[in-house]
């Protein structure tokens, strides 16, 4: 350990300083406010070395405050029970940590706007959890530089900064939602995602592809649907499958609200699950259980995903190592009655 290091590490003189902090980067102190305050103009390899040994020895700006005893938990959408079971798992862990959460809503947009970041960065919370959304290169580093740890959860992109993340596993779960249908003995199966620029409907997508291929059976591009992860989504694509004049004999969704759309198709066509239709939906949301007839799907751990989420920020707040920055907790398929072999006929 050099003079320097030694220096920024014991604070025998002092809290680090920028100037310090750009010598054991090897930049200039401009470079060095410059990633405080998330400007841009410095590479991101730089950027990168400099907020490491900003969190490594602790900086902290002059006029910066003890954080505030809070959690901010930022949704893309807060329309469903999907929401609520993540936030019953945050708030788990803020119990026990004495903590407070505060709940931002983006009406669908996935990037919070200037005034969440402003309000965030005055607040200066313990931590944020972002869920479906998708924080700027300023933004993740504007809060960074100030120590207020960031956890995506199902991130809508491939996290920056190496960011962690908590994920569920959606190529598997989709892979063995199809093949229990292939194993039931259908072949003509269709599938409805939700926005393949979200990396859990793309692997979920991939997932039911895998399947397919791995079961020999070709799949039907005019069998694959991308809509809204919505009831009403789920009964628009529902329909235009099963109005083909080949339909498929089951059907796999990306989340439960497709399924129940699904559902409401087949009603208002007369047809009947699972007799003539097979389905099967995606997360197991509470109200999944008592559909009629009781869905299959496949439940991602909602509840712990949203706990985890919430310890991995505590415990980058305390300064303690995570074991992993990409946490992906297993899925399991869960078979009810929604799902029968094929009609022969």
């Amino acid at each position: 350990m050099n003079g320097s290091q030694a220096e920024a590490r014991s604070g025998g003189r002092g809290r680090p300083t920028v100037a310090t902090i750009a010598r054991l980067a090897g930049v200039s102190a401009p470079t060095v406010s410059r990633v405080l305050n998330g400007q841009t103009g410095v590479a991101l390899s730089t950027r990168r070395r400099v907020e490491a040994l900003l969190r490594e020895h602790g900086y902290r700006r002059p006029d910066g405050a003890d954080p505030v005893a809070l959690l901010e938990l930022v949704f893309h959408a807060l329309d469903s029970l999907w929401a609520l079971e993540l936030i019953q798992g945050v708030e788990q862990v803020a119990r026990e940590q004495d903590l407070a959460v505060v709940l931002t809503e983006m009406q669908g947009r996935l990037t919070p706007g200037k005034a969440w970041t402003e309000q965030v960065l005055s607040r200066r919370p313990t931590g944020v959890i972002a869920v479906l959304s998708d924080l700027t290169v300023q933004q993740q580093s504007q809060l960074a530089t100030r120590s207020i740890p960031l956890v995506v959860l199902d991130p809508t992109g491939e996290p920056l900064h190496d960011t962690p993340s908590v994920v569920a596993t959606n190529y598997t779960g989709a892979m063995v939602a199809t093949r229990h249908l292939l194993e039931l003995g259908h072949r003509r199966i269709g599938m409805l995602c939700g926005n393949l620029t979200w990396p859990f409907s793309r692997a979920r997508l991939d997932g039911f592809s895998a399947a397919m291929d791995a079961a020999g059976v070709p799949v039907d591009r005019e069998l694959i649907r991308i809509g809204p992860l919505y009831v009403d989504g789920g009964l628009r694509d529902g329909t235009a499958l099963l109005t083909l004049p080949e339909p498929p004999t089951a059907i796999v969704t990306t989340n439960d609200l497709q399924a129940h759309g699904v559902y409401e198709a087949a009603r208002q066509l007369g047809m009947r699950i699972p007799d003539d239709l097979s389905v099967v939906g995606f997360d197991d949301l509470p109200f999944s259980r008592w559909a009629g007839p009781p869905m299959t799907t496949v439940r991602q751990p909602l509840q712990l995903m949203g706990a985890m989420a919430a310890r991995m920020v505590v415990a980058l707040a305390n300064a303690e190592p995570l074991e992993q920055t990409r946490v992906e907790l297993s899925t399991e398929l869960v078979v009810r009655q929604s799902t029968a072999p094929p009609r022969r006929a």
